[in-house]
């Protein structure tokens, strides 16, 4: 049995599998990675700052303006469609299966694809609000604004739902997706390099039987998994339809 059948046949006899996401599975809609050779953090920029440093909490309260400009160019993909990969999990889902998505991911893409129970460990670029007013406002609305877009209530500066570094992620998120990866007898983790903490950490609540990892590169994990994919994931995902 070669390596397509034999998670084939993983998927088909698991009773709850929970995916575990991050940027690789959404390159294949357009949208850059960031550690990669072509990635947002790979990128060289004429000002001093690094990527890291202008999506951090601090950069954004000092200096919103550019931190909203790196923002929109580099984060946000308005017209990005899921793929054959966030199609094919969202339709095992609709087929009966138990399938929990966690994603590092902000692009809402899963959601788009048709998936229910998706936990954003990082937020998503399509909920903004209000730091004043706590007022609502979605990813055109931001978009459609030059600069530092202002909320049209108070007035005051909108920020993004996303979590920045120096923030803390949503406690509620990591609670039901660590409980999702504990109870769970197959976990998949597709297009992530499992080097962001704690997200990558989550992995070592897992308790079943089939680990799985889909990544273009090796990673950490691959030694311990029962299935390694260093290839592509659409390439799996035609394999295995």
């Amino acid at each position: 049995m070669n390596k397509y059948d034999e998670l084939k046949r993983i998927i088909d006899h698991s009773s709850s599998i929970v995916v575990f996401t991050g940027a690789g599975i959404s390159t294949p809609s357009g949208i850059p990675d960031f550690r990669s050779a072509d990635g947002i953090y790979s990128q060289k920029r004429k000002d001093k700052y690094t990527p890291e440093e202008i999506i951090s909490h601090t950069f954004f309260m000092n200096n919103p303006e550019l931190f909203y400009e790196f923002y929109k160019e580099k984060m946000c993909y308005p017209n990005a469609k899921p793929n054959a990969a966030h199609k094919y999990f969202a339709d095992l889902e609709k087929k009966g299966k138990n399938v929990t998505i966690v994603t590092q991911n902000i692009d809402n893409l899963h959601q788009e694809a048709g998936s229910n129970r998706v936990y954003e460990l990082h937020g998503s670029v399509h909920r903004n609000y209000c730091e004043k007013c706590g007022r609502l406002f979605g990813l055109k609305y931001v978009l459609s604004h030059k600069g530092v877009p202002l909320c049209d209530k108070c007035g005051d500066m909108i920020k993004p739902d996303v979590v920045l570094y120096e923030e803390p992620l949503d406690e509620l998120t990591i609670n039901l997706a660590i409980s999702a990866i504990m109870t769970c007898d197959t976990l998949i983790i597709v297009g992530t390099s499992l080097t962001v903490y704690p997200a990558a950490g989550f992995i070592r609540y897992f308790r079943g039987s089939n680990l799985v990892v889909i990544n273009k590169d090796a990673t950490s994990y691959d030694n311990m998994c029962d299935l390694v994919f260093n290839e592509d994931i659409i390439k799996v995902i035609e394999n295995i339809k």
